[in-house]
């Protein structure tokens, strides 16, 4: 078997702060649940929305035995599920959204529409709140998700761009960020062609000639819009679409965008270019590209200079990518005929804009998404990813979490709960007071590195490691975030066994190096505590501990003893364990050799009290043992 690095998974994190310390856990809760609500949902749950019915109850079978005592575990009080007395999760609408989708969201929680708050206003109230929604009026900055205290687990926006949500500061937050991205596609592509072509045959002006009472034919005479070429900066959803119609009108489409790929755009006629050729050789440029750091003015002075004399701008995506002095003194110039623009830096505009009063200009107020089926379309695709994020999925539209494909999630559904139980038991067994700093995950896998993607599983070792020792809150969001901070590199690495191509993993390892280990048995021979398990019939379960290979279901509480080898030692913890009334859910004993030592792995419903822990480490032949809190 040869070990791999998984080169693109691979977090190895700066240790720049202190290491992550080693707390007491036994005074921490076992809940496994992260709350994207105050209803505690877990991650499993938010990470894979496929996986719901993986999620059993604490009284699933999980083994013959247990199932053989169904009846003696039927006369005792079970607890009941903190998520079922859990009030409803509160959602503030900022800006005004489509009955559908309201509707939508008052099915699931207690919504609230305030609209025209002020940052101060929504300051205050956000911390009443687990989801807000906006549009693009409401700017959601660092101070509101700090005035949230950690409430606000989701932030919808009921459109396409979110450069009015700081998404640095949701992430290191924890609060996922969702978008509207298809409803208003076709609404916007149509209202991009609509812009242009009234722009080439000057409809606005004619019409407000005609108002004015004048009858002016040879002043508004137009272009044709049959073989010209059309540039379209930025290649995604609205921009194919736009292609798409513009290739119906007979004209010639290149394309710019790093992203796109080159087979999608031949599959519509499109040929992907540089930047520098589609501004220059274009006789219409329609702009669909996000405003970012990097596209910010992106089209001012020098662009402008680079461009075709007399060429047509159209801008349907953000004003921002437009220096609109610029844009002006191009106009004037005579470098650029004309411009139709939907989108302003500022919204609304000044009204004594000279960009907007421009005669060859023709401005609508950010009508791109405006039509009946669009406005209800985007209502309902953003209250249905706030609703599926306040219920622990992952949207497909998340903006700010790793983007992990729908049938990956599915694929992975299984080993999720593995993953966080092997980051709670190795943190657990860790001790001494130098702090967790390294840990290593291998992946037993008989696929190769580049079609295994193990960064959910990743964010719920990080769960399991970091959540029980310190007071933060993990999920997909802010797990690599989150582990810098607290000074934990990570390394993943993939070990290739043979084993059926149908199941992405056969074993996931924890190792933790440079720390003790409050149980000697999990140590290897380089010192490393490792623990490895395996999901078995759709369960996790614990493998091998240290060198001591075990079959132990991980649901419930743990006990690790190593001991003697010699008759009675099962019956002998037992008994102690039964006079405390802790019912064991399951035994299993692994050794080395016969009658020397072994490893035997106690599964138990209740946790035991101080004294009967005491008394099982008071047995002679045990040499060792652990606690553990699943």
């Amino acid at each position: 078997m040869a070990a791999t690095s998984i080169s693109s998974a691979t977090n190895k994190l700066t240790d720049q702060s202190p290491p992550l310390p080693l707390h007491t856990t036994a005074a921490r809760s076992s809940a496994t649940r992260l709350s994207f609500t105050n209803s505690s949902i877990s991650l499993q749950k938010l990470a894979i929305s496929a996986s719901s019915t993986n999620q059993s109850s604490r009284g699933s079978a999980v083994s013959a035995l247990k199932t053989a005592r169904e009846s003696e575990q039927a006369s005792k009080p079970r607890n009941s599920d903190p998520a079922e007395k859990s009030p409803k999760p509160t959602v503030l609408v900022s800006e005004k959204l489509g009955e559908a989708g309201l509707d939508l969201l008052r099915s699931y929680g207690n919504v609230e529409c305030l609209y025209s708050l002020s940052p101060e206003d929504l300051c205050a109230k956000i911390g009443e709140f687990d989801a807000l929604i906006v549009r693009s009026g409401t700017k959601v900055t660092r101070q509101v998700f700090e005035a949230a205290k950690g409430k606000l687990k989701v932030v919808g926006r009921a459109g396409v761009g979110i450069d009015n949500v700081d998404l640095q500061a949701a992430t290191e937050f924890g609060c996922l960020v969702v978008n509207a991205p298809t409803a208003n596609t076709i609404a916007a592509a149509e209202h991009g062609i609509a812009l242009l072509a009234g722009m080439a045959r000057n409809v606005a002006q004619a019409d407000a000639s005609m108002k004015a009472g004048e009858w002016q034919r040879t002043k508004y005479v137009g272009v044709s819009l049959v073989g010209k070429t059309l540039a379209i900066m930025g290649f995604g959803k609205v921009g194919s679409e736009v292609a798409r119609r513009a290739k119906g009108l007979g004209m010639h489409v290149i394309a710019h965008d790093p992203y796109a790929p080159a087979d999608r755009a031949r599959a519509l006629g499109v040929e992907l270019v540089s930047f520098d050729q589609a501004i220059s050789t274009a006789d219409f440029v329609s702009l669909h590209m996000p405003l970012t750091p990097t596209t910010n003015k992106i089209f001012n002075d020098a662009t402008f200079a680079k461009m075709k004399k007399g060429v047509r701008i159209i801008n349907v995506a953000r004003g921002g990518v437009i220096d609109e002095d610029a844009l002006v003194r191009a106009l004037d110039e005579g470098i650029v005929a004309q411009a139709a623009l939907d989108v302003f830096t500022k919204e609304p505009p000044s009204k004594d804009s000279k960009l907007v009063q421009h005669e060859n200009v023709t401005v609508t107020p950010h009508l791109g998404a405006s039509t009946k089926e669009a406005q209800e379309g985007v209502a309902v695709e953003i209250a249905e990813a706030v609703v599926g994020a306040l219920r622990g999925e992952l949207s497909a539209t998340a903006v700010n979490a790793p983007m992990v494909p729908p049938e990956v999630m599915s694929e992975l559904a299984p080993y999720v709960t593995l993953a966080e139980k092997l980051g709670r038991l190795a943190v657990q067994l860790a001790a001494g007071g130098s702090g967790i700093q390294s840990v290593k995950v291998v992946y037993g896998s008989s696929r190769d590195s580049d079609n295994l993607d193990t960064r959910l599983l990743r964010a719920m070792i990080v769960k399991g490691i970091i959540e029980p020792i310190s007071d933060a809150h993990i999920n997909l969001v802010n797990a690599d975030f989150i582990a810098k901070q607290k000074g934990l590199r990570i390394s993943e690495e993939k070990l290739a066994v043979d084993s059926s191509p149908d199941s992405p993993i056969d074993s996931v390892q924890v190792q933790i190096s440079n720390v003790g280990s409050k149980l000697e048995s999990a140590l290897l021979e380089n010192g490393n505590i490792s623990i490895e398990g395996r999901v078995k019939d759709g369960m996790p379960h614990l493998t091998r501990v240290g060198a001591f290979s075990v079959d132990v279901s991980l649901e419930g509480n743990l006990i690790l003893c190593r001991q003697v080898d010699q008759p009675g030692m099962i019956g002998t913890v037992g008994n102690i364990l039964g006079e405390s009334n802790v019912n064991v859910s399951f035994m299993s004993v692994s050794r080395t050799v016969k009658r020397v030592k072994a490893i035997m792995a106690i599964g138990v419903d209740e946790a035991p009290d101080k004294e009967t822990l005491k008394k099982i480490g008071e047995v002679p032949a045990i040499e060792e043992f652990v606690f553990l809190d699943l």
